[in-house]
């Protein structure tokens, strides 16, 4: 195992703060998360409260976590009602609970469901023709033989990982045996699994594991180790990142790359808890792995809370010495069930590069969540074929991991190569790299040609991960400058949804001078955040076309979701206007397409630009979310506007610049 580099001391500060807060026992005891003034006292405000202060919140400052006896009343919110309400009939008597900027009582959630379990698809399978499976194409073989004597790879189950070099089908793969023999192998990078835990006593692992950047959250201890009899996911994704060059099983995409683990998906946690977990030693810890999220049932709707979106933001703002943190998500595996990766806020969260899958022929599985917010895919399994890598135990191989599951740690580990032969690059530069250098890949016929000139898919988001490509570009890429964005005011709507082949359309214009007056240069991501009332919720499906007519599938329809809770204050993501100008008219155009008895209303949107900012010294760093930011009267730069609200045809665009778009988005 490695030994502490000399910067990790920084990492043990990490580690120390996390190991010894008291292992949390929610059997006897209520937790509560207090955001505070910087200058205020926890040990005033647990005295006042009754409560007694555990630490501070991971790496979220003025964030602290206080403890009391389990009792079903929410004692710290009962108290801060009511120093409120004296505040309102104006007593002048200071009060440490006026320090309290937020209070959460803490709660144990449903665990994340780890996107390895593939949904059974439902109807026949794909043939698969025979020569695919059987027949090694000579020259690949060649080729293949030469690269493992270069590189000394004697790892047993080497040939058989596909994903690293396609003997079968040349060119599917992605791309890496070049870079390795420059010398590029993942030295001095790391990538946190966040996952059950990863078995650090592996042989293909252990030379590689970085313990200054790993901890158990589910059992309260500095090792990740897998407990459980399914505790083999995160062990798996390691193994794709992380294996050593070493006989064992096969190799890691970045074998010369520390890996650490972090353990959260094997119990019931809080979100206190994950927002600890997801700024983990985050200053050794470059890259953030995550295969699961919320259900891929193609009804669920759901998004980090308040003090995860916190934590994120802290990290792709102080990460890595304030390069950022970078978060990669794997889509999900929903897209049989007719989910779409715009509803989890985790893959649409633009501090996330979400990544699907494409199988090893270059065709979409049928499992592959498609959305407006991926930005690349990366190869997984898919027509008979799986990934192979390392499994729990000493010497253990496995040979059935896949899913998007797979896509993501692959992704992780490829851009693991790219931080260690440039560790300067921001979170953002990662993003802009990954969607530069992406391939196109022929078998999607929803391809739009975007502002940067690069195609954008919803099935493929930008195209494939190429290794090559991504690390020769890295080498000579001039980093962004700062990031800036652009609030539009809520749009009012209040207007009856029709049903069939129309749709209201709404528009907002955006000036050149309003860009100016945000510092906003150009876009990277586009966020609308929308409130809809809906009898069922799977019957709507939204667009957003730009001012350069490109195209948003924002959401789509689904039909599992019966919900009656429409979109409340629900955020959508695009990454497919990345390099417009954001100038001109914005449509979003919501349709109700089912002609049925379960009707809706579209009450209110607004739009948010994200993206390069003009000029560097203007640029600010974004405050930290609030539960509030979304409220109407609070939201900058100014009041709800009235909108112009018109009907559209069921297709109302394509575009000189786009090439057909499908309807199954």
């Amino acid at each position: 195992m490695r030994g502490l580099s000399l910067v990790g001391l920084l990492a043990l500060t990490c580690f120390t703060r996390a190991a010894n807060l008291l292992p949390r026992n929610y059997e006897a005891s209520d937790y509560y998360v207090l955001h505070i003034d910087s200058d205020a006292a926890p040990a005033d405000i647990a005295k006042r409260l009754g409560l007694s202060h555990e630490g501070q919140l991971g790496e979220l400052e003025d964030h602290h976590i206080f403890s009391a006896a389990r009792h079903e009343d929410d004692r710290v919110r009962d108290a801060i009602k009511a120093r409120r309400t004296l505040r309102k009939r104006g007593t002048s008597e200071a009060d440490v609970l006026d320090a309290v900027k937020l209070a959460q009582k803490q709660k144990l959630k449903p665990r994340m469901e780890k996107r390895g379990i593939i949904p059974e698809m439902k109807g026949p399978l794909r043939a698969v023709p025979a020569r695919d499976i059987e027949v090694e194409d000579p020259v690949g073989v060649a080729r293949q033989i030469e690269v493992k004597r270069l590189l000394g790879i004697h790892d047993p189950i080497f040939n058989d990982q596909w994903h690293l070099y396609n003997n079968k089908q040349l060119g599917h793969d992605v791309n890496v045996t070049d870079v390795w023999i420059q010398g590029i192998t993942g030295h001095n990078a790391t990538v946190a699994i966040v996952d059950d835990g990863l078995d650090m006593y592996s042989d293909d692992l252990k030379e590689n594991y970085f313990a200054e950047g790993s901890y158990d959250f589910n059992d309260n201890g500095p090792e990740p180790k897998p407990k459980l009899s399914d505790d083999r996911h995160g062990t798996r994704c390691a193994g794709e990142v992380g294996a050593a060059k070493n006989n064992v099983c096969g190799v890691g995409v970045a074998y010369n790359s520390r890996i650490a683990g972090i353990r959260i998906l094997s119990k019931l946690i809080t979100d206190a808890d994950e927002a600890i977990a997801l700024n983990y030693a985050y200053q050794q810890n470059q890259i953030y792995s995550c295969s699961w999220g919320p259900p891929d049932d193609g009804r669920s709707m759901d998004a980090p809370g308040i003090l995860i979106k916190r934590a994120m933001l802290n990290a792709v703002q102080r990460g890595r010495g304030g390069l950022g943190s970078v978060y990669v998500f794997a889509s999900g595996n929903g897209a049989a069930s007719e989910d779409n990766c715009n509803f989890d806020g985790y893959t649409n969260s633009i501090y996330s590069i979400t990544v699907g899958a494409v199988d090893r022929r270059g065709d979409h599985p049928y499992y592959s969540e498609k959305c407006s917010a991926q930005l690349v895919v990366t190869y997984s399994s898919g027509g008979g074929d799986q990934i192979v890598t390392t499994d729990v135990g000493a010497n253990n191989c496995a040979t059935t991991h896949g899913g998007t599951s797979a896509a993501a740690p692959l992704a992780a580990g490829i851009f693991a190569l790219v931080l260690s032969v440039r560790p300067d690059l921001t979170w953002r530069d990662m993003q802009s790299l990954a969607m530069q250098t992406a391939v196109t890949i022929d078998s999607a016929d929803d391809w739009q040609v975007t502002a940067t000139g690069k195609m954008f898919s919803h099935t493929f988001g930008y195209g494939k991960i190429d290794s090559w490509a991504i690390v020769e570009a890295a080498k000579t890429f001039k980093s962004l400058k700062p990031q800036a964005w652009f609030y539009s005011p809520w749009i009012k709507v209040n207007k009856p949804i029709p049903q069939g082949d129309q749709g209201l359309a709404v528009t907002y214009d955006v000036t050149a001078e309003m860009l100016k007056e945000a510092n906003l240069e150009r876009l990277e991501h586009v966020t609308v955040t929308m409130n809809v009332e809906h009898e069922r919720r799977g019957d709507l499906s939204l667009d957003l076309i730009s001012p350069d007519n490109l195209v948003s599938h924002l959401s789509a329809t689904r039909k599992n979701d019966d919900s009656t809770s429409g979109y409340a204050d629900w955020t959508f993501m695009s990454v497919v206007h990345w390099g417009e100008s954001g100038i001109g008219t914005w449509k979003v155009i919501l349709r109700d397409t089912s002609v049925n008895e379960f009707t809706g209303n579209f009450t209110d949107f607004h739009i948010k630009l994200w993206g390069e900012a003009i000029n560097p010294a203007k640029a600010t760093l974004l405050p930290l979310p609030n539960d509030n930011d979304d409220d109407h009267d609070f939201d900058k730069p100014s009041s709800t506007i009235s909108a112009t609200v018109s009907t559209t045809s069921l297709n109302p665009v394509p575009t000189s610049t786009a090439l057909p778009i499908t309807t199954d988005q």
